[in-house]
């Protein structure tokens, strides 16, 4: 692999056991479900197949376990050819996800770890060189994501889910990625009084030193934020039009199409907005690794 173009990505690989229902149910209450599916998924590996996807050689460094769902967990990765040589092998289960999606299209995620809790602070010190930009989860250990981002030349962090990590890690990512509700809970952690509107959030964030900051805004589209002469440019990027089937790894699509093109070198706003088209291709069919476009010809918009 050369390093032009290199995506590492860093995290979690999980088999994502999906069930579609009318609406999800309430606490207590059972909902007779219309289909059960098994896919690969998990936020690591969802990302590596979208950098890969969408042209970047792309490495996935993460652990599995030695059951059945290890193959399905790496099975789309490899097809695609992402570099997994230095995927590891344990005795823990691979982590799982359990899904639940609605007729609108929105989902509600348990996950279970497993295999990935393993990819620890001392695992990845070990790996030796880290090439190209780096994206980094909340899905591995805390300790192992600022190993990881202390060795990178450029990381990518989507603090998702919000994890408590050393605040110069958050202040190395360029850009952080994360939704509203991320976004405020990254603010706690910085001291802040929690949720703000999307400009006054990223306005805050790159007030404590983050060195750039990306909070998707689902339909809405993305808020770019980058310093500035006057403290801050704020960048709105338009969501692109599409039917949703089914949103989920929507976002972990759009951090790997991000990745990809800040990779190949492209200024930050410019990559949103292939980011968000990319995204859009990944709602119009189920699934989350499965419904990721195989071909740029796939991509809405301009």
């Amino acid at each position: 692999m050369s390093q032009h173009r290199t995506v590492t990505i860093i995290g979690s690989s999980n088999a994502d056991l999906a069930v579609t229902m009318d609406r999800l149910p309430g606490p207590g209450e059972t909902v007779l479900a219309h289909s059960f599916i098994t896919t690969p998924g998990g936020k690591g590996a969802n990302q590596a197949l979208a950098a890969r996807l969408a042209g970047a050689e792309t490495e996935f460094i993460g652990a599995v376990g030695r059951d059945a769902n290890a193959d399905v967990a790496l099975g789309m990765l490899a097809e695609a050819g992402v570099e997994l040589s230095r995927v590891r092998r344990v005795d823990e289960p691979t982590g799982v996800a359990l899904i639940s999606i609605d007729a609108a299209a929105e989902n509600s995620i348990a996950v279970v770890p497993g295999a990935n809790a393993t990819v620890t602070a001392d695992v990845v010190a070990e790996l030796g060189e880290v090439r190209g930009v780096v994206v980094l989860q909340g899905e591995i250990p805390a300790a192992a994501v600022e190993q990881a981002a202390a060795a990178a030349e450029r990381v990518v962090l989507n603090l998702a889910p919000v994890i408590a990590v050393d605040l110069d890690v958050i202040r190395a990512a360029d850009p952080l990625v994360v939704n509203e509700h991320e976004a405020a809970l990254v603010l706690e952690q910085f001291g802040g009084d929690g949720p703000a509107a999307p400009e006054d959030a990223a306005r805050a964030l790159l007030g404590h030193g983050v060195r750039s900051v990306v909070i998707t805004l689902g339909a809405a589209g993305s808020l770019v934020a980058e310093p500035h002469d006057d403290g801050a440019r704020l960048s709105r990027v338009d969501a692109i039009r599409a039917e949703a089937v089914d949103t989920t790894g929507a976002g972990d699509a759009y951090t790997g199409a991000l990745a990809a093109r800040l990779a190949a070198g492209d200024e930050l706003i410019a990559a949103a907005g292939f980011a968000a088209r990319f995204s859009a291709a990944s709602v119009a069919k189920p699934g989350a690794q499965a419904s990721y476009p195989r071909t740029l010809d796939e991509l809405p918009g301009a």
